[in-house]
């Protein structure tokens, strides 16, 4: 017996959204492939919605610079159980008031990642530290708008940092880090890079207070010195990776010590280093007994 063509099929919507199609399939797809599905019908449209208001992260690189600032509200207006936002790709135009609603309702953030969000302004790091007390890890790297007072509002607020990057934030000067690392003792990544205000006060400071540092990146901090790395090395027996790269005067007296504790330097010892250069210099390598 021929089947009735008019016959009930299940169609994919018709599966539950909230037990099914939002946690096992569109939880696994690219974001970008998810909007698209917006385009198909209303019901796909309502679909979509649900899952943007129930997604735990949202990363903007996935979109890449196209991600328009009204279809970015839009998005997120009605999500207040997110974990991870990454917004590196609205560095263009994101502004405070774009942000400050998603923090104002989002207070379980753990890894925020704001890099090059140059028009943003120190209200919203202020507004970071009152709404997401559980916040593990921040990327604030050429933000410049970062000051001290917004540092020492994050340190006071958010007790379980884990990782924290200011590179070239460069109103931050040693005695807002000294603070932030004073109540952050479970930091295990910091980068204090290209920020010339940056001195050993500072290193010193990080290495007393964050016993569990695994990375440090220092590179171009041009005030610091030997004797810092010394104590660096004395403190934090946990460190992996330190980054020195144009801090001249940071030397191998220092670097030594964390040499033979196979911590991954980005500066080659001086040997290795004049070889290279020779290398460069005169196209080969030269014929050198290394055991000498």
């Amino acid at each position: 017996m021929a089947k009735d063509k008019h016959s009930s099929s299940l169609h994919l919507l018709d599966l539950p959204w909230e037990d099914v199609l939002v946690p096992h399939i569109l939880s696994y797809l690219p974001l970008r492939h998810i909007l698209s599905l917006q385009r198909v019908s209303k019901p796909f449209q309502s679909l979509v919605h649900l899952h943007l208001a129930n997604c735990r992260s949202f990363d903007s690189t996935q979109l890449g610079s196209q991600l328009p600032k009204r279809a970015f509200c839009n998005m997120l207006k009605d999500n207040s159980v997110l974990q991870r936002l990454d917004l590196r790709s609205c560095s263009d135009w994101l502004t405070d008031k774009e942000l400050l609603p998603i923090i104002g309702q989002n207070h379980h953030l753990l890894h925020i990642n704001l890099n090059s969000c140059v028009q943003l302004s120190r209200q919203s790091l202020v507004a970071i530290s009152l709404s997401c007390p559980h916040l593990q890890n921040i990327c604030l790297g050429h933000c410049e708008w970062v000051d001290c007072l917004s540092l020492r509002s994050l340190a006071d607020h958010c007790k379980n940092l884990e990782a924290v990057d200011l590179t070239a934030c460069r109103q931050v000067k040693d005695d807002a880090v000294c603070y932030m690392v004073s109540k952050s003792k479970r930091l295990k990544s910091l980068s204090l890079a290209v920020n010339a205000n940056i001195g050993d006060v500072a290193v010193e400071e990080t290495a007393k207070s964050c016993r569990d540092l695994e990375h440090l990146d220092l590179t171009g901090c041009l005030r610091v010195k030997n004797e810092s790395i010394r104590t660096l090395a004395e403190y934090c027996s946990k460190l992996k990776s330190l980054k020195v790269k144009h801090c001249h005067n940071v030397t191998e007296s220092s670097l030594g010590i964390l040499r033979k504790r196979e911590v991954d330097l980005d500066v080659e010892p001086p040997l290795q280093r004049a070889l290279v250069l020779l290398q460069d210099v005169v196209g080969f390598a030269p014929f050198i007994n290394l055991q000498i």
